[in-house]
């Protein structure tokens, strides 16, 4: 029997691409991985094992799939791209763990999924190459639905991924930190070279691991209120907190009086920046402002 390659090297990835005529699509933010020491390295940081439901965003061709599957219970992969069914079905063969749908993540209505494909799932990680321009979305997406996931490993933007673990008071820390440190605690998993992709992507990559807080760090009356207030805080950032929180919700002179208050319940100076406040900080605030029925003028998103 033909020894069998592993879909990560130069020459395999070459040949599955030849073999079915295909390009990295630009507009999908393509970039096949062709390293499978990184791999390896992204399933471990799932600490992914034989208990493991893996759910699996934009398996490509299938490089890390086949890696997630040497270990894991089964993986259930979401490629947008039709072009790429009939190489998944072709590269992933050997494996009877895996399955594939096509369909794109943020359309997909997760409850329903959670239903068909999670009631018996023992512990449920998502590991992803992600799109460097979709890759808030996505996560978001899977933070705040109710699915039972326990960890998330993520290949993206080093820029993002660092953002996403920062700390108060550095350049990085944003509302996108704040967002997703709410529900996980973040890290840094590894930096990723650019020469391990092919074609080569203009920027660093990085994987981050976020895992599920064991006990909430803040609880907060209306998260909601705590998310508006965190993205408000960094509309401008060189502005101080109590400029940017007149610009969302207003300059009347009752609003200023009551935010004034609210600022005082919470115990934070109004010539402070939002990027000095922390999540509880942050929590604080929102407490307060719901307290003085004060409504946002201006709903920012991310």
């Amino acid at each position: 029997m033909e020894e069998y390659k592993e879909i990560a090297t130069p020459a395999r990835t070459k040949a599955i691409l030849d073999k079915y005529r295909l390009a990295a699509k630009k507009s999908l933010g393509q970039n096949f991985i062709v390293d499978t020491n990184i791999l390896e390295k992204i399933v471990h940081a799932g600490e992914v094992d034989e208990r493991t439901t893996v759910i699996e965003i934009g398996p490509g061709i299938g490089a890390l799939t086949e890696q997630i599957a040497k270990q894991a219970k089964e993986v259930i992969a979401f490629e947008i791209d039709h072009r790429l069914l009939p190489v998944l079905k072709d590269t992933l063969s050997p494996y009877s763990n895996i399955k594939v749908i096509n369909q794109d993540i943020l359309k997909v209505d997760l409850k329903i999924f959670q239903e068909e494909y999670l009631k018996d799932a023992e512990k449920v990680v998502v590991i992803a190459n992600l799109p460097y321009y979709i890759t808030t979305p996505i996560i978001m997406n899977f933070l705040e639905s109710s699915l039972p996931i326990d960890g998330l490993v993520l290949m993206m933007q080093k820029e993002v991924a660092n953002r996403l673990s920062a700390s108060p008071g550095t350049k990085a820390y944003g509302s996108l930190s704040i967002a997703v440190q709410y529900y996980m605690d973040a890290e840094v998993a590894l930096i990723v070279p650019k020469t391990v992709f092919t074609p080569q992507p203009n920027v660093e990559s990085a994987v981050i691991k976020l895992t599920r807080k064991k006990d909430a760090e803040v609880i907060v009356k209306d998260e909601t209120v705590f998310f508006q207030v965190a993205r408000s805080a960094f509309v401008q950032r060189r502005k101080t907190l109590w400029n940017n929180l007149q610009v969302a919700y207003g300059k009347e002179p009752e609003i200023k009086e009551k935010l004034q208050v609210a600022l005082d319940q919470a115990g934070i100076d109004p010539k402070r920046r939002g990027e000095t406040l922390s999540l509880k900080e942050f929590g604080k605030l929102a407490d307060a402002l719901v307290e003085q029925n004060l409504v946002m003028q201006n709903n920012q998103k991310n």
